[in-house]
């Protein structure tokens, strides 16, 4: 008798230790905490779901967005249907409230759900399944104007801290839906643990690049993973704010959106370049050479980009970090590329001649030695050389077309 109760004492502390949720493996369901605030912007015309669970993956199918007809959010026993249907409905002028009872009315599965929906004026219904109250934790929803949050497995103030910290939030509907996630995680969460969050923001007016689509699948710290995710979302809008602010000569303003947007691209090494760049544009090479090692110290591949800088070569800072009897054309073609960028055509047409008198040559460097004669204004040079670039390769598709914007 002992034996038998050691070993099944072993089984279930062997079940407790790889399985994620006991309920899930005894009752042959998907059963995770979750918890997720679904929210209206009447300004931005904008809708939004951020969502958190201890499980893998829970953008993939908690999360479901139409801009101009509504949006769902399904935790708990998961169920598309509710979604899929639930869209149909609103296409046919059915309230959210109908669209929801539709799926749920014909759901033999119903009291395992937990779902929310809104409409396309901000207007909400949900439920949480009845059985949810038999789980471990809290289990429920708070309704207010233009969102919703809801939960399972929850400690006792998670949801009432999300409400309260989204109405008082500020910011883009992200920003404010993430905070209302972060006030519940530190409310105690899940009590089951934590493993994926998501944060999806879409609208009406919204071009692709400004929809948001952020998931973090796995990690220890999902939700601040997700606000790392965001702070480069919006940091790349910062610094292409910088960048057209100094071409329109707002200097100023260039240097504000730039200092943001160091501060929130921080760890996305693939955009270090850019921002030493823009340092460079601003006359500020200490801060440029500063990002570039911090690329390099982060990322050894990172030295890719360093033959983009080679104007840097010299720099006391910059010793033995460039060294241009290394460089292949296309090394040198970067480099070129850069100075252009940054405005610097003389240098173009200078280093390229000389690259030229070196043998070092090719169909890409002869279009770039002829775009800077073009932004020089010397168009017959310009023409010279981009006809080089096109019988080096008739396929150099940005050499055909300057050309047939000098020539007519």
């Amino acid at each position: 008798m002992r034996t038998t109760i050691t070993t099944l004492s072993l089984f279930f502390v062997s079940i407790i230790s790889f399985s994620q949720n006991l309920q899930s493996l005894l009752k042959g369901k998907n059963i995770n905490s979750t918890f997720s605030i679904l929210a209206y912007d009447e300004n931005a015309q904008e809708w939004g779901i951020a969502v958190a669970t201890n499980n893998i993956c829970v953008g993939n199918s908690t999360i479901y967005i139409e801009p101009g007809l509504g949006a769902f959010s399904v935790i708990a026993e998961t169920e598309p249907r509710y979604a899929q249907a639930g869209f149909e409905k609103l296409r046919e002028g059915k309230s959210i409230t109908d669209a929801i009872l539709y799926t749920k009315n014909e759901d033999g599965q119903a009291n395992y759900r937990q779902v929310s929906g809104m409409d396309k004026d901000g207007n909400v219904y949900a439920f949480t399944g009845k059985s949810l109250k038999f789980w471990n934790g809290k289990a429920s929803q708070i309704v207010g104007k233009n969102y919703v949050v809801m939960g399972n497995q929850l400690a006792d103030s998670v949801l009432t801290s999300m409400s309260k910290t989204f109405e008082t939030a500020a910011g883009t509907l992200a920003q404010r839906l993430l905070e209302s996630l972060m006030a519940g995680e530190a409310s105690g969460g899940q009590i089951s643990g934590k493993q994926s969050a998501a944060l999806v923001v879409k609208g009406t007016d919204n071009e692709w690049y400004n929809q948001i689509d952020l998931r973090v699948d796995h990690s220890s710290n999902p939700i601040d993973d997700l606000q790392t995710l965001l702070d480069f979302h919006y940091g790349r809008i910062r610094l292409n704010q910088a960048l057209y602010a100094y071409g329109k000569g707002n200097r100023s303003r260039a240097l504000e959106k730039l200092s943001e947007s160091e501060k929130m691209l921080d760890g996305w090494t693939g955009m270090y370049s850019r921002i030493a760049s823009a340092n460079i544009s601003l006359g500020d090479e200490e801060s440029a050479i500063k990002w570039i090692k911090k690329g390099i110290s982060e990322n050894p591949n990172w030295s890719i980009y360093l033959p983009a800088f080679h104007f840097l070569k010299d720099h006391p800072e910059m010793k033995g970090l460039i060294n241009p009897s290394t460089f292949t054309t296309k090394d040198w073609e970067a480099a070129l590329n850069m100075l252009s960028n940054l405005g610097r055509e003389l240098e173009v047409i200078e280093l390229a001649h000389r690259l030229k008198s070196d043998k070092i040559e090719s169909s890409y460097l002869n279009f770039l030695l002829g775009r800077s004669y073009f932004y020089e204004k010397e168009n017959e040079k310009a023409i010279k050389f981009l006809g080089l670039a096109l019988q080096m390769d008739k396929e150099n598709i940005e050499a055909e077309m300057l050309f047939r914007k000098i020539t007519g």
